[in-house]
């Protein structure tokens, strides 16, 4: 997906609230700003978010020193959603359609997302969109191609949503990939957020080896990569991925809630909601 213009105050947005979680120091924080603007006058529409945004977090990183500023935040987040985890389990056992209500449960994770300027109620957010319709449905040939499919690349988002991952991960039955980003980037999910969430249990963990807020193909690991352009199935999960990877010739499936109007718009949805979108599924 391209950067749209709207895009831009957003980046400002994102310097402020990134530099906010690792320092109270103003200096710090004007200096931050300076740089991001910078940065930003250079950047050009044709290149996607995430891109700007692995910037926009490296210029966090290198001012103040911090490396991962919302380490605790991403803690508490999986803690709430592993409390939930039993619960959630029984109304997926108890559900008509077992793998739909997963895919349900997954994008109800996807409101977890420390990246954007929006407060969210995790318990609230689950129940509303186990009843909500989607904007766009693509579950029959998921369901045809996950049928088919010897094994499955899972593309993580953020790290309390890699406890609902995990749930569509069991109830898929096949052996899964899990993708984490390879340094911590926002509160998007690493290696030891993914097993905090225990999907060592279920899945093989490997890298994108991106440090963007996004999987940016051209930014990936050829080891990455590699395994990518052989999946059987691929899900990508969140904006972020949905930014980085909407442009490939490969048959991905999209699965997260519209959080912000450029992509709602991109998708040809309203902000709100949810969507498991397939591309190059013929």
């Amino acid at each position: 997906m391209k950067t749209y213009l709207d895009c831009y105050p957003c980046f400002m947005d994102q310097a402020l609230r990134a530099g906010r979680m690792a320092t109270s120091d103003e200096n710090q924080l004007k200096e931050i700003l300076d740089a991001v603007a910078g940065l930003i006058k250079d950047f050009p529409p044709d290149k996607t978010p995430p891109q700007m945004g692995e910037s926009i977090y490296r210029t966090v990183k290198e001012i103040t020193g911090v490396k991962d500023p919302y380490r605790e935040l991403k803690k508490a987040n999986i803690k709430e959603a592993l409390s939930l985890y039993p619960d959630l389990k029984k109304t997926l056992i108890e559900s008509e359609d077992r793998l739909l209500t997963a895919v349900r449960m997954s994008i109800a994770g996807n409101v977890i997302d420390l990246g954007i300027n929006r407060e969210f109620d995790l318990v609230r957010d689950i129940s509303n969109i186990l009843k909500q319709d989607f904007a766009i449905s693509h579950f029959t040939l998921f369901k045809e191609r996950l049928a088919k499919a010897g094994s499955v690349m899972y593309i993580g988002d953020n790290a309390g949503e890699s406890v609902f991952d995990r749930i569509l991960i069991e109830e898929m039955g096949k052996p899964v990939t899990y993708v984490v980003r390879e340094i911590p980037i926002i509160n998007d999910v690493t290696r030891e957020d993914a097993i905090d969430s225990g999907l060592h249990r279920v899945a093989e963990i490997i890298s994108s080896g991106t440090t963007a807020p996004g999987t940016i193909l051209g930014l990936c690991s050829d080891a990455f990569k590699e395994r990518f352009y052989h999946a059987d199935l691929i899900i990508s999960k969140g904006q972020g991925n949905y930014e980085g990877l909407s442009g490939t010739d490969r048959c991905v499936f999209f699965m997260l809630k519209a959080k912000c109007k450029i992509i709602a718009n991109d998708l040809g949805v309203k902000e709100g909601d949810i969507v498991l979108k397939g591309i190059n599924l013929t």
